[in-house]
């Protein structure tokens, strides 16, 4: 009896394993039966059931190493942010940002920064930072709001009628659906269900329209409407015929601008890849040169010889190339490496890749031209320009081709950075087999997903398995310590590299199935997670739990599985009770301490940081979020209180305090630490709005499920006429809303304009612009996301908060939404080379790398960067050696001579 209720603990814990293991329960479970009396035989045994449930002790054994987690956890944060500004709050002073993009520091004291950090707006993130970083802001707070209310509408009603239910339940089972017996009870369940997922669906619809006016207030603006990317059609499987420059000016008349027609572009894409190879080869050969030179000259100097040489002359720097390296390197010393592993001849890494390059460079110049004049093969996408934002949006939204599925689908607001430029290669019918390839793969993908992990879940508990599976018993001959490691560490780690590789295989196959850009990769990621975050995550989690709560009394009495299930699966609420409690505290707090990431900073620089390149781009380099991925694990969240809103209430409540630490934890990051560098244009929270009406159905179709197991014929007629209108309404809500997704409306662009006049006519500064020079930091925060004055007064009156509430389409309208666009943010004005090599492809626009090394006192690195700039720019300014030999280069100013200006395409 104990090992069998060992493993059933154990399938409750990993719910995978229990998939796996089916046919062992069922092998046992008929000895077990016979030899044990179960559910029914034993008259005690329901009894001592009932008077056994550990709902609340499991609650609290979760809660207590949790809770000092996290507090252990925010202390060291709390500690640690003080020291490593770098690590905590890179945003407030990283020289590779602009002025406008970073943001005020906070007090150093340990917590007195609490103040001032809770009085930055979350708009602060949408003005300085990106749209989709403000809105995961807004849909955590939402979704903690949408749970908040969750409490107020379910807790007076349904605790009550829950709690007097008389199903025998106790402790936290005493409050969940599965403690009522009267049918009629049930009518309660049904008009709050009513009421509550009617309120979520509002939330959608409310927080569809906000985002559709906040859409077009950012991009009808100047900030976005000027931008290269906002004027540009990608126009995808385009006819053979019509990939030539006069036929697509005249299909597109006077309003075309530019056009880049994609080219094939591997020869040189090659090419490029190898003169950049070879260019960091040489650059990190150089720094080791001038670096060997150094130390040996400091161990000289220690041993009390001549600082000879300490600032070679012109006659020295314009010798003999290696000349004054030879003084302190001998010839044998100097950086080398072999054409071929072990085999091949072995070569001065200096003077070959010099050579290669001498080869490359010239070659890959003249290709570039040929690429520039047109005199290479096209592939079938074409990047269109127009003078404006409105005739690049009519061609978008115009039909381009008779034919089905030629020129489309077509893409607007393409940044050149994100272009995944082998998928423009895709014809129409190799991208309708990819798709269908891709969506086959990821739904297997999710469905068989619990085949590796229920294997790491028997890893873990080999010895109930044992116990199960007498004929495996020679696992016992194996060491203690080796087994030992087998059933502890050995399972955390491979399950830990199983969830690290699942992004990457949905964003692989994202790119598979044709995305043309790394934004439509995000936004199709977080459909193919949100998919499995709901039947691995929850669905699975779910019904297993319920299951294995009740496996060895269904496994005896099969006829009573509707009932058993019926009265455990509200009981599996539990377990979800304690994954808030993990993902509020626990998960918040590693998340805004960011342990892994200090350690790997600081670890990592020290040893592969051997040149001022790497070292600069490690130090710049911000950490950014990959949207398709986070998304999802929240709003599976929010799906799983709604799911659990009616039958466990009390999911809610932990669920609002979870959501509302996860926020903390991401306005931090998002303010302070992270960047991004993937601009879905704000598509990510529509969809995940979407995504989170999942909940609506579960929950109503659990309901009406439980109904028919108890037999409640009445509340699953009102369920099931809920249902219809819920389906109707929200078929409807897309209908509507799906366009003003997708496209700019053109009666906006006539407010437009009257706002630039009123904009242009006023002198008034642009609070904003992140330019104060002046004034304490209370004042800059309180006037940093104002609402912007020089665009004249809003359209209504302020309204009270029902009132804004209840009328997102005239209170939050793109009149009031517009008038938080800042001005001035960046000055859209693109080089005549910059505009001319936007769209092609980037080893047709590459120009040769400026190579920096670091400077020496003995004239090396001048000597260096002479001989080899007469091959491919390289500078020894802004990097040099400290008094002890290390490499350090010029933070301070923190744009080194390789800085190059962010464009904002």
């Amino acid at each position: 009896m104990d090992t069998f209720n060992d493993f059933n603990h154990a399938i409750q814990q990993r719910s995978p394993s229990a998939l796996t293991l089916r046919n062992v329960i069922e092998r046992r479970a008929f000895s077990f039966c016979a030899n044990t009396n179960i559910a029914g035989n034993n008259p005690k045994a329901g009894s001592a059931q009932e008077q056994s449930d550990p709902s609340l002790s499991s609650f609290i054994s979760t809660l207590i190493p949790t809770l000092l987690i996290a507090i252990a956890f925010v202390s060291l944060f709390l500690i640690l942010r003080r020291i490593y500004k770098r690590n905590y709050e890179p945003r407030t002073f990283l020289g590779s940002l602009r002025e406008q993009e970073r943001t005020t520091p906070l007090p150093n004291g340990l917590v007195n920064w609490f103040g001032t950090f809770s009085q930055i707006p979350d708009s602060f993130v949408l003005n300085h930072q990106s749209l989709d970083g403000f809105l995961l802001l807004r849909y955590l707070k939402v979704a903690s709001a949408t749970c908040l209310v969750g409490c107020f509408i379910t807790w007076p009603v349904l605790f009550p009628v829950n709690a007097t239910g008389k199903g025998g339940n106790k402790q936290l089972n005493l409050l969940t659906f599965g403690n009522v017996v009267d049918k009629n009870r049930y009518y309660a369940h049904v008009f709050i269900a009513w009421i509550f997922l009617g309120f979520v669906f509002y939330m959608v619809a409310r927080e569809s329209i906000y985002y559709i006016n906040l859409r077009q207030a950012y991009l009808l603006s100047p900030l976005y409407a000027n931008r290269m990317s906002s004027r540009t059609v990608l126009f995808t499987s385009v006819p053979k015929a019509y990939l030539d420059e006069g036929i697509l000016r005249r299909m597109f008349g006077k309003h075309l601008k530019n056009l880049w027609i994609a080219n094939e572009c591997e020869e040189i894409e090659k090419l490029v890849e190898e003169r950049d190879k070879v260019a960091m080869k040489l650059e990190a050969a150089e720094t080791k040169l001038i670096k060997l030179a150094n130390t040996n000259r400091l161990k000289s100097m220690k041993k009390g010889g001549q600082n000879s040489g300490d600032s070679g002359d012109a006659n020295d720097t314009n010798g003999e190339s290696g000349s004054l390296a030879a003084r302190w390197v001998p010839i044998k010393k100097r950086p080398t490496h072999k054409l071929k592993p072990i085999i091949g001849k072995k070569v001065d890494t200096i003077n070959w890749c010099r050579s290669e390059l001498e080869r490359l460079i010239p070659k890959i110049d003249a290709l570039q031209a040929n690429y520039r004049a047109g005199k290479a093969e096209f592939i079938p996408s074409v990047f269109v320009e127009f003078f404006t934002q409105s005739e690049a949006q009519s061609a978008y939204q115009r039909l381009s081709h008779h034919h089905a599925l030629h020129m489309a689908p077509r893409f607007i607001g393409v940044n050149p950075d994100e272009v995944i430029w082998k998928n423009l290669k895709i014809n129409w019918a190799s991208r309708v087999v990819r798709n269908i390839l891709t969506i086959t793969f990821v739904i297997l993908l999710i469905v068989f997903w619990s085949i590796p992990v229920g294997f790491v879940g028997i890893l873990s508990n080999i010895k109930s398995l044992i116990a199960l599976a007498p004929w495996l018993s020679w696992l016992n001959k194996i060491p203690s310590q080796i087994f030992g490691i087998i059933q502890g560490l050995l399972p955390s780690v491979l399950l830990a590299v199983l969830m690290a590789l699942l992004p990457i295989i949905l964003r692989l196959m994202a790119k598979f199935g044709g995305a043309p850009s790394l934004s439509a990769v995000e936004l199709r990621t977080q459909n193919f997670y949100f998919g499995f975050q709901i039947v691995q995550v929850f669905l699975v989690t779910t019904l297993t739990s319920a299951a294995s709560a009740s496996v060895t009394s269904i496994l005896c009495k099969p006829g009573d599985a509707p009932n058993l299930l019926a009265t455990n699966l509200p009981k599996a609420s539990n377990f979800y009770i304690s994954y808030f409690v993990l993902q509020g505290l626990t998960i918040s707090s590693g998340a805004i301490l960011g342990i892994a990431g200090l350690i790997l900073f600081k670890l990592l620089g020290k040893f592969l940081d051997t040149t001022p390149r790497k070292m600069y781009k490690r130090w710049s380099t911000l950490s950014a979020l990959g949207w398709g991925t986070v998304f999802p694990v929240y709003t599976n969240l929010a799906v799983i209180a709604i799911t659990y809103s009616i039958i466990a209430p009390l999911v809610l409540g932990f669920a609002t305090i979870g959501l509302y630490l996860v926020y903390l934890a991401y306005r931090y990051n998002l303010l302070f630490v992270v960047d991004s560098n993937i601009d879905t244009k704000g598509l990510v929270y529509p969809r995940a709005l979407q995504q989170t009406t999942t909940g609506v159905y579960l929950a109503i179709v659990c309901l009406i499920g439980l109904f028919g197991i108890k037999g409640a014929a009445g509340p699953i007629v009102l369920m099931v006429i809920f249902l219809i209108f819920i389906v109707l309404f929200h078929l409807s809500l897309n209908s509507a809303l799906d366009p003003l997704l997708k496209f700019l409306p053109q009666s906006l662009e006539a407010e437009e304009e009257h706002l630039l006049a009123n904009e242009q006519g006023t002198s008034a500064p642009n609070s904003s612009a992140g330019n104060e020079k002046a004034g304490n930091l209370q004042n800059k925060i309180s006037s940093i996301d104002s609402p912007r004055k020089d665009l004249g007064p809003a359209p209504h009156k302020k309204p009270n908060l029902i009132t804004k509430f209840l009328r997102p389409d005239l209170y939050t309208d793109y009149h009031t939404l517009r008038r938080l666009v800042p001005a001035g943010f960046a000055d859209i004005a693109y080089d005549p080379v910059v505009e001319r090599d936007a769209y092609y492809h980037p080893a047709i626009a590459s120009q040769t790398p400026l190579l920096w090394v670091p400077r020496d006192q003995m004239g090396v690195s001048r000597q260096e960067c002479l001989h080899s700039g007469k091959v491919i720019p390289m500078t020894d300014e802004g990097a040099g050696f400290d008094e002890k030999g290390g490499l350090v280069w010029d933070q301070e100013n923190a744009r080194p001579p390789i800085w190059q200006e962010k464009i904002y395409y």
